[in-house]
């Protein structure tokens, strides 16, 4: 699956753009929500949130409200509070107790850095400063009671024990054991699938989007995300620490199933690119059409990073 010149060219301005808004926000948030936080729990949620990551889920709630017809900047206070979720999970996922990394985003991870008793708090209190930052982004919107409570719950289920903390127990039972496949997709549709999932619905919802669009959506997140891990799983094995800016080949070593152990890095490659065109024909089924969705879900599968 390839992205024409004309679509990555437009794909990369969409990425910096959002990326640029979304590191806006999240400084923004920090001034405005941690100002009478500890200075070094401070400092620890700012290195963990303001690190070169990619700011896929964040570009994922922007497009989706671009796509459905929202025209707010302020819909990147939303996405800030995504993206603190995502880097509270890759905090705690780091920890001595979980994986036990020492490389995140190019740079130490947060326990290496500070100490693993201040990641761990830090992780912890970067939960209530992303439902902070979700209600100042709602309200800055002027969403509904309704459609904020909605933005709420999609995020918060995402990340709880049905989403993303849920697949992250499924991932710590699974190291030396034999899965079948639909096992590792559970685990997969949970641990990084699910947050993919809230981030597109999220950018639906704060557009107004119908119920039946909305559910395109979610449809199509949800075959993004799955599509971003197996790819994910793929990179483990075939990209450098240079590229991934984290440790490859962590799950291989510790005897983790993934979709290349189960079915060949060449096969986990086609059912990643089969899942982003599914993602589309979601949409398509709806009667929405989007290149920036649809060259969003051809980066997933391209990317080397």
């Amino acid at each position: 699956m390839s992205i024409s010149t004309a679509d990555a060219t437009a794909l990369e301005a969409f990425l910096s753009r959002a990326k640029a808004r979304t590191d806006r926000a999240l400084e923004e948030a920090l001034d405005a929500l941690l100002a009478d936080a500890r200075p070094s729990l401070r400092e620890a949620v700012a290195y963990a949130v303001m690190g070169s990551g990619k700011r896929f889920r964040p570009a994922m709630v922007l497009g989706a409200y671009e796509t459905a017809g929202g025209a707010d900047e302020a819909i990147a206070d939303v996405a800030a509070a995504v993206e603190i979720v995502h880097a509270y999970s890759l905090v705690h996922d780091d920890l001595p107790c979980m994986d036990n990394d020492d490389l995140r985003r190019g740079q130490p991870t947060l326990h290496r850095k500070m100490g693993a008793r201040l990641a761990t708090v830090a992780g912890f209190a970067m939960v209530p400063f992303a439902a902070a930052a979700v209600e100042r982004g709602a309200a800055r919107l002027g969403l509904s009671s309704l459609a904020a409570r909605d933005v709420q719950l999609i995020l918060f289920r995402a990340a709880g024990g049905g989403g993303m903390i849920g697949g992250q127990v499924l991932d710590l039972l699974a190291g030396g054991r034999d899965a079948r496949l639909e096992d590792v997709r559970e685990l997969e549709e949970r641990k990084t699938g699910a947050l993919i999932a809230a981030s597109v619905e999220i950018g639906a919802v704060a557009a107004g989007a119908s119920p039946a669009h909305r559910a395109a959506y979610r449809a199509y997140g949800e075959a993004v995300g799955l599509a971003f891990q197996i790819a994910d799983d793929v990179l483990d094995l075939t990209a450098t620490s240079t590229e991934l800016g984290k440790t490859p080949g962590k799950d291989a070593k510790l005897g983790k199933p993934t979709y290349p152990l189960l079915m060949g890095i060449d096969g986990a490659h086609r059912e990643a690119e089969h899942l982003a065109e599914r993602s589309v024909a979601h949409l398509a089924a709806a009667g929405v059409s989007s290149p920036l969705l649809a060259a969003l879900a051809r980066f997933v599968v391209a990317r080397r990073s």
